[in-house]
């Protein structure tokens, strides 16, 4: 299952809870690595299983700290007893650790349907990793990335330009990301927006992913969830256009059609079928 919208929420904060319950997202991260200060980190846990156990109309994620931190397994205990939809994994250097993530949910009790959403690229080995080896795995759902890590473990005084694009390394990773979740098959989910103030930044940034075969986008604050919302929604014209390339090649039933002087095969044909999910899904 693919999500439009993943909102990342502290999980020590009740109030943040709460509004992001009510925040329309397909999904919260319920976070509790980079926005949980190390004395809040029990308290996150809590407060994360305490929200899982509550219904919620979204589903639900659990971030945890990376595995080179050795507070994964505590996170995990806290958590899979309560049936998150998936975890996070931050920091991912790879299959192995994707595979250990695994078995610390096998280990406590977590549910075949848990998934993994890895974030693949905070890291130079990270990225280095993930442009040599398939990273495909029976739990992993979905690909992300993150500039921010990146860049710090880069040494990079920025990863943007004065424009607001990315920069090459930075390009480079997104690219590498949505390709690897392609070859896995497996939901691509691009990176945070960090100024929740732009929303014309974020439009146009979750249009041009959306045009590149990113399925979704995630959040850092409530207010970015329509927007993420509205980017992801095919257009009118899509929608007609896929209907019709559909239609086109059912009346020839060979394999390829023509419409409006333009060629029509397969590829023509998987990607209506895509624009109509998104359709349903809106």
């Amino acid at each position: 299952m693919s999500y439009r919208s993943y909102l990342f929420v502290p999980a020590d904060s009740p109030r943040k809870l709460a509004r992001a319950a009510e925040s329309g997202a397909d999904a919260v991260i319920l976070d509790l690595e980079d926005a949980v200060a190390p004395a809040n980190k029990a308290a996150a846990r809590t407060g994360a299983a305490r929200f899982l156990t509550q219904p919620a109309p979204m589903a639900r994620f659990v971030r945890v700290n990376g595995l080179t931190t050795k507070l994964t397994e505590d996170d995990v205990a806290a958590t899979a007893a309560a049936g998150p939809d998936g975890y996070v994994l931050p920091k991912c250097e790879g299959p192995d650790d994707i595979e250990a993530l695994a078995a610390l949910i096998a280990r406590h009790g977590g549910t075949e349907s848990i998934g993994i959403m890895a974030i693949g690229t905070e890291t130079v080995r990270g990225l280095r990793r993930l442009m040599r080896e398939d990273w495909s795995h029976p739990r992993l759902t979905a690909l992300t990335w993150g500039g921010e890590d990146l860049s710090a473990d880069m040494g990079a005084e920025r990863n943007r330009d004065e424009a607001g694009m990315y920069l090459g390394p930075f390009q480079m990773a997104r690219d590498q990301t949505l390709l690897a979740a392609i070859e896995a098959g497996v939901s691509a989910v691009d990176a945070v927006f960090t100024d929740f103030r732009d929303e014309a930044g974020l439009m146009r940034e979750a249009r041009a992913a959306k045009a590149l075969g990113f399925t979704g986008k995630m959040a850092i604050h409530p207010a970015q969830v329509p927007v993420i919302h509205a980017a992801f929604r095919p257009e009118p014209a899509e929608v007609d256009w896929a209907r019709a390339v559909i239609a086109a090649l059912d009346v020839t039933g060979e394999g390829v059609a023509s419409l409006n002087g333009v060629m029509l095969d397969r590829p023509h044909l998987v990607r209506a079928h895509k624009i109509l999910e998104r359709h349903a899904r809106s």
